[in-house]
């Protein structure tokens, strides 16, 4: 099969640039593209064909979308349906809500094309190692097509059911990592009142973490008072905030939306900006 299939990739950053470069090995050869084009030119170097536009990846048999939200999701595969042959699989690899994975699907579906949703766990070093796990909604037909190209960067490729199903697993897996990130600030906190140093209190939390694993990633501090813009944690934890409040809202509406109360997750969700020390500004 792989000798003809042929692969695309939409969207280079951060994680979306080491996963397309471990395919540009795959013999059916990948295309990609990215609206920046000095994003694109070190995946020339190693060999991936360069598109100028998302209708020029529309001819590959299996295209990787990850971009930044689901307006772009939607703009991107409405753009690559109005040019994909019936067969094509397109994988959105993007955290976004399981209604528009479900809804992209349903709309394609009568042309033939196959929206899956493949989101990724393991961060960008995991995606440069192959060692990333990811979750697909797909339909039988779908995650056999995918799965052999998938495990170019993945060590872990997960069926996790129909369209949507992938997405309403990523969702559940991240509502762990920021819950658990609002609980290493409250225990932060206590341990300053008590008089505990807090990057010793990291040291052992991180040690234990390699162990067990856990929310020591997020332990660099020497108090927990605000941020300041200079400090350098400022600008990690802002992205730390945006991608936990965004995950931890997914989850909140995931549990109303199937009638279970998640109270850590709302908590989580009120305390994160703070507790990581970036609270939003009252305007």
């Amino acid at each position: 099969m792989s000798e003809q299939v042929k692969l695309g990739y939409i969207g280079l950053g951060n994680m979306g640039a080491p996963m397309a470069k471990r395919m540009v090995d795959w013999p059916g050869g990948v295309t990609v593209y990215d609206v920046r084009t000095e994003a694109m030119t070190p995946l020339a170097e190693v060999g991936a064909t360069l598109a100028d536009s998302v209708a020029h990846v529309a001819a590959a048999d299996i295209i990787s979308v990850t971009v930044l939200n689901d307006e772009q999701v939607r703009t991107v595969v409405a753009e690559l349906a109005a040019h994909a042959k019936p067969g094509t699989v397109i994988a959105i690899h993007s955290t976004i809500s399981p209604e528009t994975a479900v809804e992209l699907a349903d709309q394609l579906q009568p042309k033939g094309i196959h929206v899956v949703d493949a989101p990724v766990s393991g961060g960008a070093g995991a995606a440069e190692k192959g060692q990333l796990a990811t979750m697909v909604g797909a339909s039988d037909e779908a995650f056999a097509l995918v799965r052999e190209p998938f495990e170019q960067w993945a060590a872990l490729v997960i069926h996790a059911g129909a369209p949507g199903a992938g997405t309403r697993m990523k969702i559940a897996r991240n509502m762990l990592t920021f819950v658990g990130y609002a609980a290493a600030c409250e225990a932060q906190k206590l341990a300053e009142a008590a008089g505990v140093n807090l990057q010793d209190l990291g040291n052992v939390v991180r040690h234990t973490d390699k162990l067990t694993g856990g929310p020591g990633a997020i332990m660099f501090r020497d108090d927990m008072k605000p941020l300041e813009p200079e400090h350098f944690l400022y600008e990690p934890f802002l992205h730390t905030r945006g991608l936990g409040e965004k995950d931890l809202s997914l989850a909140v509406a995931l549990g109303e939306a199937t009638g279970v109360d998640l109270p850590l997750a709302q908590i989580a969700l009120k305390n994160l900006a703070a507790g990581l020390g970036v609270p939003h500004t009252k305007e």
